[in-house]
């Protein structure tokens, strides 16, 4: 009837979008954890969907050019929540 969305479900598709796009751009994870100036650790479990902080997934959007798109859908999100009309 509902469909429940789940952290662990949404870290783990994070995880694979930057899996995919590191190796569409021919990249390494050491490469990729260079150019973010993070430990090649924290790219293993960011592609894991394990243990990983809000700064880094924004800093990988970024390196792979889609943070203008995250925060297009920010922002749209912001807006309808501001423009619904509460039901209380």
């Amino acid at each position: 009837m509902f469909e429940v969305t789940e952290v662990k479900d949404v870290k783990r598709e994070l995880g694979l979008l930057v899996k995919a796009l590191r190796k569409q751009r021919k990249m390494s994870q050491a490469q990729l954890a260079s150019a973010l100036d993070v430990s090649r650790t924290t790219i293993q479990n960011l592609e894991k969907g394990n243990n990983f902080t809000v700064d880094t997934i924004l800093k990988v959007m970024k390196e792979m050019d889609l943070l203008t798109q995250v925060m297009k859908e920010v922002s749209e999100a912001k807006a309808q929540v501001i423009q619904s009309k509460s039901m209380y």
